[in-house]
């Protein structure tokens, strides 16, 4: 049966978790001297495991027992604490995500929510040591949301801690930035992070490889990369480069006939990503070893194959034509 990544548990269901041991370190030491910041801006690659550890440190703030069989920082899925959490149902936690309440995603955390913050924060802990929030993740916050979260974090509350979860803090406004104390969750080497993704998936080693090292070791976004069809993605983007400057109509023709409908946009972003990424890695090796002719038309395919997906989606461009357009630019690259 294949892996589909729906059967992994949500981050306030995982409870093991693989290469924070650092993070752990760093909040137990400041919980422990008494010098516990407010708020704590939890940043990395996507699919680290940020979220996860914010339901981590949650837990320990809202009184579960610590338990070593999971980490430094661990409690038991089996602590009252923890099923409530689960259970999505502990009255001194407060969650706030872009999916809604039917489960749909919205474009954005509404300020409506962000705005519940301050009453959240200005009443006393009704059954544990702390209140505790979580956004995740703060990059889903619009301006009128992001400054209602602002003004939590200017009027610090007493026994109350914030979580933001930032896959590219540097998009974030500079004032919740500097209110806020960084944690970075780095993700595992790529060798590990191949090991897990045989385990969950079972796909081969060397496909495990490949997904590792797509994702940088991030193991949650190579367990998406490996349901989302990205092998495959990646191997048709390199016959497209290995081509140049040529090129085979016939299986762009059968790729493109691909592209039709929802799924069809799916695949023609992940052609496009992977098509990215390994221009992006053959520009920065030619440079490494001092093969610099040509790389400026490159950084310009690049550029074309990042924002193609967007512009096709957003303008309704036909994406057999834009398929054709990005070959005709990665021709030019490599004449």
């Amino acid at each position: 049966m294949a892996f589909n990544p729906a059967d992994l548990p949500h981050p306030r269901d995982t409870f093991s978790l693989e290469g924070v041991e650092a993070a752990d370190a760093a909040f137990l030491e400041a919980l422990s001297r008494g010098r516990l910041h407010h708020a704590w801006l939890l940043t990395g690659p996507e699919g680290v495991g940020k979220a996860s550890f914010a339901y981590r440190a949650a837990r320990r703030l809202l009184g579960a027992r610590p338990d070593p069989l999971y980490g430094p920082l661990g409690v038991s899925p089996h602590d009252p604490v923890s099923r409530q959490v689960s259970a999505r149902s502990h009255p001194d936690l407060m969650v706030l995500e872009r999916i809604g309440e039917d489960g749909k995603p919205r474009k954005v955390i509404p300020v409506d929510e962000a705005r519940r913050l301050p009453e959240f924060f200005s009443k006393a802990p009704g059954s544990a040591p702390y209140r505790v929030a979580i956004i995740d993740a703060a990059d889903d916050l619009n301006v009128n949301s992001a400054n209602a979260v602002l003004k939590t974090l200017e009027e610090p509350p007493e026994r109350g801690v914030l979580f933001l979860i930032s896959h590219t803090p540097g998009g974030l406004l500079p004032t919740i930035r500097s209110r806020c104390r960084r944690l970075a969750i780095a993700p595992l080497d790529e060798a590990r992070a191949a090991e897990r993704t045989a385990a969950i998936t079972g796909v081969s080693d060397e496909d495990a490889a490949a997904l590792a090292h797509m994702a940088r070791g991030a193991i949650g976004q190579a367990l998406r990369l490996s349901a989302s069809g990205a092998l495959e993605a990646d191997r048709e983007a390199r016959e497209i480069l290995r081509a140049l400057p040529g090129s085979d109509p016939a299986a762009l023709l059968a790729l493109a006939d691909s592209f039709r409908g929802g799924e069809g946009m799916a695949r023609f972003t992940q052609l496009f990503e992977r098509l990215a990424d390994q221009v992006h890695a053959m520009a920065t090796r030619d440079a490494a070893e001092g093969r610099g002719e040509g790389l400026e038309r490159w950084a310009e395919a690049w550029a074309l194959l990042r924002r193609m997906p967007e512009e096709a989606e957003a303008l309704n461009l036909d994406r057999a034509d834009s398929l054709f357009t990005a070959v005709r630019e990665l021709r030019r690259a490599a004449s």
